[in-house]
């Protein structure tokens, strides 16, 4: 089997499709909700606490010193807020969207099935019922 032949089938296998698409549509979603956070979610809050821009705090340690040529070097903590609030609202929708996939599986097990059809001597009995009702 060569090489083309095997990779073929390989990407051919509907887990793997599965695997791209569900990578790619993740990518878009994390850019979706970073754009919420930094656009939508975080100026209100920076507001509320006084116009704190919560992208630009950070502890400095040591002051960038421009006659050296040396940059500052701080704990960025602010980036580090917006990314666990990233975070959370993907936890969040994802969890949502588990938990409905779960409920849609609960109502297709839930759902009554036909019932089964009956043994030979059911099937028996019920003939010879109904033959002794038509003959009264």
């Amino acid at each position: 089997m060569s090489f083309v032949t095997e990779f073929r089938q390989f990407i051919a296998r509907g887990n793997v499709v599965d695997l791209a698409v569900g990578v790619i549509i993740g990518g878009a979603f994390g850019k979706i909700v970073t754009a919420l956070v930094d656009q939508v979610i975080m100026p209100p809050i920076g507001f509320i606490t006084g116009g704190i821009d919560f992208s630009q705090l950070r502890i400095v340690l040591k002051a960038a010193d421009a006659a050296a040529k040396k940059p500052e070097v701080a704990i960025s903590y602010g980036a580090f807020l917006n990314t666990l609030i990233q975070f959370f609202i993907i936890a969040v929708v994802i969890f949502l969207l588990v938990k409905g996939v779960n409920s849609l599986k609960r109502r297709e097990a839930e759902a009554p099935s036909s019932p089964p059809a009956p043994t030979p001597s059911e099937a028996l009995l019920t003939e010879i019922r109904d033959l002794l009702k038509a003959r009264s």
